[in-house]
């Protein structure tokens, strides 16, 4: 998700303190409308599924709404509905950075009507959902960024991010159709931020907008840039990295080890990583814990929506553990419910196994409407410290002020 993406906030009516339209009972006929961002096998895989509860629901219809692929023109789109007070669509996917400003504007509503089941989902996408300690947002999928390592090559994996090192450098030495010893996005863009945070609670960092210039956070940073500019295991050219060519290096054999997102593991069909590829939280530091990024997608509903009960039915049926269990098969999306992760699951992909796992350490993003600006604030220190054109202590406490301005503001209404 770009941060240059709200669009018209400061035309955008606060919708909190306007009626909420009469909702239609589940029980009448109805049409609903889903807006998702699927393509390819995910689309696929979510019109199967709304097909199925549709047969289940015959007095319900869903249309689904495929929005652009590219999270910033999505995101637009969503706020194009939402500020000129459309009806529709009536529940739609979600990044989990968006639905505090959603929740702020007035744009989502409140679950607490229908009693969510939150304690079945994974707690760090439930807070992600939540703002003010309302629930807005359901976790539908999880997605935890960790590190990959290929086990052909490491024979063990690291306990500490000083043995990474050591065994980048000598599989380097030892592989010489290895590139580099380790990989990660660092280009200019919201991917920087999830790197970095995969990292950050292995060197006891916290991305606390209110106070980002601690200790653990200036090692972490510090880590990465390391591994460029001291340890010489990625190159410089990882500044202009996103997930794709991050993905491409890693299964393509360059690369002993990659910070990247579980779908790596599917992509991973060929020689030399066929067979040969481990999944595990960054190792932590002394003082620190396993790091993980939290990405994933939600669903929630729109305030103005008239078939509110429907949605949520719906919203009901996706995340049901059957429907997560045949989506995480068919697309390797990560169930958001623990209970999905059954020995059957992990009969089919085996690595859900370690997803599960970094779903317990997945560290979010910070949860507020002013998210945007802060994830812009964030990629311009990152970014000029990976330029090589400020050391990471003297970014991230020039930083501090602005993140902290920014995090406190009042959004445009």
């Amino acid at each position: 998700m770009a941060a240059s993406a709200l669009v018209g906030l400061a035309a955008a009516a606060c919708g909190s303190s306007s009626a909420s339209p009469k909702s239609i009972s589940a029980k009448a006929k109805q049409t609903i409308v889903f807006a998702e961002s699927g393509l390819g096998t995910e689309g696929a895989q979510t019109a199967k599924a709304i097909k199925a509860f549709e047969k289940a629901n015959p007095n319900i219809k869903v249309n689904i709404d495929v929005l652009s692929p590219d999270s910033t023109t999505y995101l637009s789109q969503l706020e194009h509905d939402f500020i000129s007070g459309s009806s529709t669509p009536d529940v739609f996917e979600s990044d989990v950075t968006y639905p505090a400003k959603f929740a702020q504007a007035g744009w989502v509503k409140a679950l607490t009507s229908f009693h969510p089941n939150m304690g079945q989902f994974f707690s760090h996408e439930v807070a992600a959902g939540t703002y003010h300690g309302t629930v807005y947002a359901v976790p539908w999928f999880d997605n935890p960024e960790g590190l990959f390592y290929r086990t052909d090559l490491i024979k063990t994996p690291p306990k500490t991010p000083n043995q990474l090192v050591a065994d980048a450098k000598a599989a380097m030495k030892a592989d010489p159709h290895l590139k580099e010893g380790l990989a990660f996005e660092g280009a200019k863009y919201e991917g920087a931020i999830t790197s970095f945070l995969t990292v950050d609670s292995a060197f006891g960092g916290k991305l606390n907008p209110g106070n980002i210039n601690t200790p653990g956070n200036k090692a972490a940073l510090s880590f990465l840039y390391d591994s460029i500019y001291k340890y010489h295991i990625a190159p410089t050219a990882v500044t202009g990295w996103q997930e794709g060519q991050v993905e491409q290096e890693f299964v393509s054999g360059y690369t002993p080890f990659a910070i990247d997102y579980p779908f790596v593991e599917s992509l991973a069909t060929s020689p030399p990583v066929k067979g040969h590829v481990g999944y595990i939280p960054f190792p932590p530091a002394p003082g620190g814990t396993p790091g993980s990024a939290l990405g994933g997608e939600m669903l929630a509903i729109n305030a103005k929506s008239s078939h509110a009960d429907a949605a949520w039915k719906l919203i009901q049926y996706l995340t049901s553990p059957s429907v997560e269990v045949a989506r995480a098969e068919a697309t390797g999306d990560p169930p958001s419910l623990p209970s999905a992760y059954t020995p059957a699951l992990y009969a089919k992909a085996p690595y859900f196994k370690a997803v599960k796992t970094l779903n317990g350490y997945s560290a979010p993003r910070p949860v507020s409407p002013n998210y945007l600006q802060i994830s812009s604030d964030l990629q311009n220190m990152i970014s000029a410290v990976y330029a090589n054109s400020v050391s990471p202590a003297s970014a991230i406490a020039k930083a501090a002020p602005t993140v902290r301005s920014d995090a406190s503001a009042t959004p445009s209404s």
